[in-house]
């Protein structure tokens, strides 16, 4: 089962929820966490693995061999995203809006263009105590998250349950990381803030026609209009995690709360068991 632990913002406990959940599930089965936050990874911050294995993540980008080249143009009219184009003495290939499609390879009449790899990050794998460890980390300055994501994502162990870290939001990289799950968990709050970002990622996940429930952390603030919303939308509430301050102080710590807090394991095991009994997969 490969769980996507998903939010429709950052910032509402996504990250708590899936380490928590990696480490209590480790002691009875074998586990693989998995974090797709390219962008910004924290899993480790809390599992501290041991990585043993880097990996460098390339996107095929084109190299046009300028003897060759007619300056037809038929790549740069191709290109949907302005990463190549025709002038009228050159053509010039802008590396980092290409999203590594090769389109201009094969449209190219002359076959003028090559590809080359452009590195656009790292895979790091390792083991975490026994939860075993994947995470991408995205160079500096890349705009594209998505070609490192499916890179990760290719690491996944088919024989473990795996919980996987997704990106905050509800544009591409989260798309991308949540398409291969069996079940989405949406991470939410219960206020206006977390209402809206709430609202767009059920709207995401209903258009990649995932099974899916919510779990409401700092659950006793706020009001109940989340808890209207998932009952009006017929979205199940498979968790409330209370607002306590010791587990936030764990967070700051780089702690679990089900390593420090043993008051706290019951919430996250139920939380578990809901996402398992009723998820419909």
């Amino acid at each position: 089962m490969q769980i996507a632990i998903a939010s429709g913002k950052g910032g509402t406990g996504k990250t708590t929820l899936a380490v928590n959940m990696a480490r209590l599930l480790s002691r009875h089965e074998s586990v693989q966490y998995v974090d797709c936050d390219v962008e910004e990874p924290n899993g480790h911050l809390f599992l501290h693995p041991a990585i043993t294995q880097t990996t460098s993540v390339t996107i095929p980008v084109p190299e046009v061999n300028a003897e060759r080249c007619i300056l037809c143009g038929a790549c740069s009219r191709l290109c949907q995203y302005h990463a190549i184009a025709a002038l009228p003495a050159l053509t010039m290939v802008f590396p980092e809006l290409c999203h590594g499609c090769g389109g201009c390879l094969r449209v190219c009449p002359e076959k003028a263009i090559t590809e080359v790899g452009r590195p656009i990050g790292v895979v790091e794998r390792g083991m975490a105590g026994i939860v075993a460890f994947v995470h991408g980390r995205l160079n500096i300055g890349e705009a594209m998250s998505p070609p490192l994501i499916r890179a990760v994502q290719t690491y996944a162990d088919p024989h473990a349950t795996v919980i996987l870290d997704a990106p905050p939001g509800t544009s591409c990289p989260v798309i991308a990381a949540i398409r291969p799950c069996d079940v989405v968990v949406l991470v939410t709050e219960p206020t206006a803030f977390g209402l809206h970002d709430l609202t767009l990622a059920v709207e995401m996940v209903r258009a990649l026609n995932r099974p899916m429930g919510v779990v409401i952390n700092r659950a006793d603030i706020g009001d109940d209009r989340v808890e209207l919303f998932c009952e009006q939308e017929g979205i199940p509430i498979w968790g409330r995690i209370p607002h306590d301050r010791r587990i936030a102080e764990a967070y700051a710590r780089g702690e679990m709360a089900v390593d420090v807090l043993p008051d706290t394991i019951p919430c996250f095991t139920a939380i578990m068991a809901a996402i398992r009994s009723e998820a419909p997969v």
